[in-house]
C-alpha cells in the first residue's frame, strides 16, 4: 500500500512545532503518525505533501497513492477502511472528507463515494490538541503496542496502585522504586528507557527508546516522552518530542516541547491564568494573538531552543526555533524563532554551530537540507 500524508492550509496552525517537519511528523501518544501507519501496515509505502522549503526533507514521490490529511490519527477501523479502498474511491466521514485513493480531494463522483463507518478516528485542528486528545491517543497506541505480546518483568521494588496489565515493559526498560498507578491511564516503556528511583507516575505514560525520567519526578498524564528525552521534576499533560531536557526540578503542564530543546534548572511554566479564564495564545497563522477556548495551556516550545536558570514563562507562552532565553523576570508571550534573549537576533552561523555541538552528543547532525530548512525559518519566522 501507498499512503501520501497531505498537510495543507492546516499545517501553520501547529507551528512552532510544524515549522521543522510535516503535521504527520508530530508526535502524540506514543508514535508520530508516520510511525502510527507502519506500526498498523508493516509494508506500507509513505510519502508527504508538505509545505515547499519541507520538500527537500521530507520527500512526496509516490504516485497512485492513497491521500490522506496528516491530522487524522489513524485507528483500526480507519486502517481497515483504507484497506480496502479502490482507485478513484474515495472516503467520507458525513461531509468530510478522510481519504482519496490516487485523486486530489476534490467533489467525487456520488458512485466512487464511501461513508465510513467504523469508530471515528480522532483528528486534530489546532496545535494544543496534541495535548487535550493525549489520554485518548495513548490508550489507542498502548492497545495496538502490547497486542498478543507480554511485558517484561515489572521489579518488586516499585508499588502498583491499580491494573497491573496497563504497564508494558519492552526489553531493557528499568524501573525501580517508584509508585505506578493506573487507575486513570497507561504506562508504556520502550527499550532501553528508564525511571529512576523515587518517581511519583499517574498514567499515561508513554515512554520512547532510551527516554529517561530522573530521580524524584512527578508525572501525572497523559505525557509522551520521546526518545533520548531525560526528564525531571513535575509535568502535566506533556509531549517531548525526542532528543530534549528537562532534567531538573522545576514545573511544566499542558505543554509542547519541540526537539533538540534544553529548559534550564528551575524552569518553570505558568498554564493557568489567575482569574480561571480562557487564554490567549500567539498564532503562527493569524500573525498575532488569538482568544482560545482553553483554560489550561503551558509553553509551546520549537526545536532547538532553549532556556537558562530559573526561567519563568507566562500562561500560553509560544517559543519559535531556535531561540536562547535567559532573564530574571517572565518572557513576553511570543518569542520569534532564532532570539538571541528576547531583543537580539542569534547569528545564524553560530546558531547552526550550537544546534551541531549539541547533535554531536548523540552522534547526530545537521544535513545540507535541515539547513536550508533552519535559514528558511530564520528569514521568515
Amino acid at each position: 500500500m501507498k499512503i501520501r500524508l497531505v498537510d495543507g492550509p492546516n499545517w501553520i496552525k501547529f507551528a512552532p512545532l510544524s515549522l521543522t517537519r510535516p503535521v504527520s511528523e508530530l508526535r502524540t501518544g506514543f508514535f508520530t503518525n508516520t510511525q502510527r501507519y507502519k506500526a498498523f501496515l508493516p509494508y506500507v509505502e509513505i510519502s508527504f505533501e508538505t509545505e515547499k522549503y519541507l520538500q527537500n526533507v521530507y520527500k512526496n514521490s509516490t504516485e497512485n497513492a492513497i491521500i490522506i490529511p496528516s491530522n487524522i490519527i489513524p485507528n483500526t477501523d480507519f486502517v481497515i477502511a483504507l484497506s480496502s479502498l479502490k482507485v478513484g474511491e474515495r472516503l467520507y466521514l458525513n461531509n468530510i472528507l478522510l481519504a482519496s485513493y490516487g485523486t486530489n480531494f476534490t467533489d467525487s463522483q456520488e458512485e466512487l463515494r464511501i461513508e465510513f463507518l467504523g469508530d471515528t478516528p480522532i483528528i486534530l485542528e489546532e496545535r494544543w490538541q496534541l495535548f487535550e486528545k493525549n489520554e485518548a491517543i495513548c490508550k489507542q497506541d498502548f492497545e495496538l503496542l502490547t497486542l498478543n505480546k507480554s511485558s517484561a518483568k515489572i521489579s518488586e521494588t516499585n508499588t502498583i496502585i491499580g491494573d497491573k496489565s496497563k504497564i508494558f515493559l519492552e526489553e531493557n526498560a528499568k524501573i525501580e522504586a517508584s509508585i505506578l498507578n493506573t487507575n486513570e491511564g497507561y504506562i508504556y516503556l520502550a527499550k532501553n528507557s528508564e525511571i529512576m528511583e523515587g518517581c511519583l507516575i499517574r498514567g499515561s505514560l508513554m515512554m520512547q527508546e532510551n527516554a529517561q525520567l530522573k530521580m524524584g519526578t512527578k508525572v501525572y498524564g497523559a505525557n509522551s516522552i520521546g526518545p533520548f528525552c531525560k526528564v525531571g521534576g513535575e509535568i502535566n499533560n506533556v509531549i517531548f518530542q525526542g532528543y530534549s531536557n528537562k532534567g531538573h526540578d522545576g514545573f511544566l503542564g499542558n505543554s509542547l516541547i519541540g526537539e533538540w530543546c534544553n529548559l534550564g534548572a528551575d524552569t518553570n511554566t505558568s498554564n493557568l491564568k489567575n482569574n480561571y479564564g480562557k487564554v490567549k495564545t500567539y498564532s503562527y497563522e493569524n500573525v498575532k494573538e488569538i482568544q482560545t477556548d482553553v483554560t489550561f495551556m503551558g509553553l509551546t516550545m520549537g526545536d532547538h531552543s532553549k532556556c537558562g536558570i530559573n526561567t519563568m514563562f507566562n500562561t500560553a507562552s509560544v517559543v519559535g526555533v531556535s531561540s536562547v532565553l535567559f532573564s530574571g523576570g517572565f518572557f513576553s508571550k511570543h518569542i520569534p524563532s532564532f532570539s538571541w534573549g528576547e531583543n537580539e537576533k542569534y547569528n545564524f552561523e553560530k546558531a547552526i554551530i550550537d544546534i551541531e555541538s549539541m547533535m554531536q552528543r548523540r552522534g547526530e547532525k545537521l544535513s545540507p537540507e535541515q539547513i536550508k530548512v533552519l535559514r528558511f525559518i530564520f528569514d521568515n519566522y
